[in-house]
């Protein structure tokens, strides 16, 4: 969902995407990190490998979301909203 599909939300629309955002960040970071010790172990353990690059194919997916949230919160700037 670019910039131009957010700006056609309602404002509350906007305030339940920006709540689901919250979460989404969370659930980012904690996956990112769950898919770095697996790849730390796995170097440690079996050297390099193919799961040593794995927290590489999550990066695409962690900087849609951030630059989601990105055009979420200047949106709501925009109208005036809070994220409460």
């Amino acid at each position: 969902m670019g910039q131009g599909k957010l700006a056609l939300l309602t404002d509350e629309e906007l305030l339940a995407e920006a709540k689901k955002m919250k979460s989404t960040k969370i659930y980012d970071a904690a996956l990112f990190g769950l898919l770095v010790g697996i790849a730390i172990y796995s170097s440690l353990v079996n050297g390099f490998g193919l799961l040593t690059f794995l927290p590489l194919v999550y990066l695409p997916i962690a900087g849609k979301n951030k630059a989601k949230a990105r055009d979420l919160k200047q949106i709501l700037k925009e109208r005036n909203l809070s994220e409460g």
